[in-house]
């Protein structure tokens, strides 16, 4: 509450007087160093950056650091895919197979259910359980119809958007993070946790070597560059944003992150992203008057408790959401 209430008293002196500001200006900064006092204390480094859908001012936190993504950067997989929806290289009605070599560890929606082989999806249903339930086998299937990770990475560049870059599949990602002899296969995982009983405990535990690799990265100011490209139509038409978007509203995972302090019911539509030491969140959050922001929450080098984690991400969005919401409401 101490926090919250800092933010409001900021929001409501500085009403008058914020005009178009950056995070790293004199003006900008009171509110991102306020909200730092308080999430250094949950998570080893933080970074966010938040705009209002339509407004000018950027807030952010070493908005210009960057940090691994995690599972948020199935936004970036699925913009490409979206993109190539819009050009009629792909439908979201076409079916798919996936076939049991196909499956990997995570979080596993297809993997955990469906252990015979005569499986198809289509592309809209490998979106929506990509996003709404973070599957990493719809994620490496998707990832494979847009072309690869280097196709994703060329779709950002085509939208001008630099510090944002994907490298490869989750199921490279995993295998890496865990030392496993290849991508992280339901089978390949399996074997090395029968030899090795201890890699099922270090999923929570922070990887700095793994950190470090520039791999997969991005700042949290490029992550919301491309938000706001999605949310605008500059990143793909309006009928694909609206489905895209819709998805994010059904998120399962994540419940104690953007969505954690916020007044119950308020709209959120977010991805999330959780390995080693990092735990992270983006999206949209709906102001009481209609009004909405975008927001890229990023962590790194936690010892902390997942709990801890959650609520540093927690703390940041109720901080942006009075700020931006009372700040308004101060205006004359």
């Amino acid at each position: 509450m101490k926090l919250r209430n800092t933010i409001m008293a900021l929001a409501v002196s500085a009403a008058a007087t914020f005009g178009p500001a950056y995070a790293q200006t004199s003006d900008g900064q009171p509110v991102a160093a306020a909200i730092e006092q308080f999430a250094a204390k949950h998570v080893g480094r933080l970074g966010f950056a938040a705009q209002e859908i339509g407004g000018d001012e950027v807030i952010a936190l070493n908005g210009d650091e960057t940090f691994a993504m995690a599972s948020t950067y199935k936004m970036a997989i699925a913009t490409a895919i979206m993109d190539r929806v819009d050009k009629g290289e792909l439908s979201l009605d076409q079916m798919v197979d996936i076939t049991p070599d196909m499956m990997m560890i995570g979080d596993a929606a297809l993997s955990d259910t469906f252990v015979h082989p005569g499986l198809q999806l289509s592309v809209a249903n490998l979106m929506e359980i990509m996003i709404t339930e973070s599957d990493n086998t719809a994620t490496d299937t998707l990832i494979g119809l847009a072309g690869g990770a280097a196709a994703v990475t060329e779709n950002l560049r085509r939208l001008g958007i630099t510090d944002f870059r994907v490298d490869r599949t989750t199921g490279e990602i995993i295998g890496e993070f865990y030392g496993l002899p290849g991508p992280a296969t339901m089978k390949v995982a399996i074997e090395a946790f029968k030899t090795n009983p201890e890699l099922a405990t270090i999923v929570s535990d922070r990887n700095l070597d793994f950190e470090a690799d520039p791999r997969d990265h991005a700042t949290p100011l490029a992550m919301l560059q491309l938000l706001l490209a999605i949310d605008s139509g500059t990143a793909m038409s309006a009928e694909s944003r609206d489905f895209l978007i819709d998805i994010m509203s059904r998120t399962r995972t994540g419940a104690a992150r953007l969505k954690g302090l916020l007044p119950r019911g308020t709209p959120v539509a977010h991805k999330t992203g959780t390995i080693g030491g990092v735990a992270n969140d983006v999206g949209y959050i709906t102001l009481p008057d209609g009004r909405r922001f975008a927001v890229a929450v990023f962590t790194k080098s936690s010892v902390s408790s997942e709990a801890d984690r959650d609520r540093a991400i927690a703390e940041v969005a109720r901080s942006l959401y009075d700020y931006f919401y009372v700040g308004q409401m101060a205006k004359p």
